[in-house]
């Protein structure tokens, strides 16, 4: 009889035995990515945003809500994923069939930013996959998720980032096709230091605004 599962009930190992992904060592976002400086005004966006999540912080446990309210939301803003042609979207079901065995992952993504832009006859471009959990939740714990939403997009382009975050911590992933297909796990990077925060926004506003969501340092 088929079996459903779920991306939150699958480890790590579950996920590279199942998906047939690969780790490679870690990488730097700079091999990816350029990271240009921010503008006068970014960083007392930052600021409002650490000051915020900090407030929270200091009341308790923040919820997976709160954290995509308090954290995500504006940080997309700033580093313009609200902007034409990006369009987000929420609680998309995603569905993979594993060849050679009778099972099938199941789920829901947090978040997901694709290009709108492209012909209606193609398939939309994923740029950013985002899985968020509740402040008190190491970031780790959501890599096997995230990389089974995100693996889902290497069916139809070659590559894609991910993020997984908790409010306070920030881990970028970059998966990308082969055989096998890999990712590479970025630096984890935290919105409390200010030095952090800074190339986060930066690698944010890179991602979003790749050459055409498949050129440059991204293919």
């Amino acid at each position: 009889m088929p079996i459903t599962v779920e991306p939150s009930s699958l480890s790590l190992n579950d996920v590279h035995r199942l998906l047939k992904l690969q780790e490679e060592p870690i990488g730097l976002f700079t091999d990816f990515l350029t990271l240009d400086p921010l503008t006068d005004f970014e960083p007392q966006d930052l600021l409002k945003i650490r000051n915020d999540l900090r407030r929270y912080l200091a009341a308790g446990k923040i919820s997976e809500g709160l954290v995509k309210f308090l954290t995500l939301a504006p940080l997309m803003r700033a580093a313009g994923f609200y902007d034409i042609p990006i369009r987000l979207t929420m609680e998309d079901v995603i569905a993979i069939a594993i060849e050679d065995e009778d099972t099938s992952i199941r789920g829901r993504m947090d978040i997901l930013a694709v290009n709108n832009a492209q012909a209606l006859t193609a398939p939309p471009f994923w740029i950013l996959v985002i899985e968020t959990k509740n402040s008190s939740v190491d970031v780790f714990e959501g890599l096997p998720q995230l990389l089974t939403y995100a693996f889902k997009s290497l069916e139809q382009q070659t590559s894609v980032w991910g993020l997984v975050t908790n409010g306070r911590n920030y881990l970028f992933v970059y998966l990308r096709q082969g055989n096998p297909p890999v990712y590479q796990l970025m630096p984890e990077v935290s919105l409390i230091n200010t030095d952090e925060s800074i190339q986060l926004l930066q690698v944010m506003k890179a991602i979003c605004q790749l050459e055409n969501f498949q050129g440059g340092k991204n293919e």
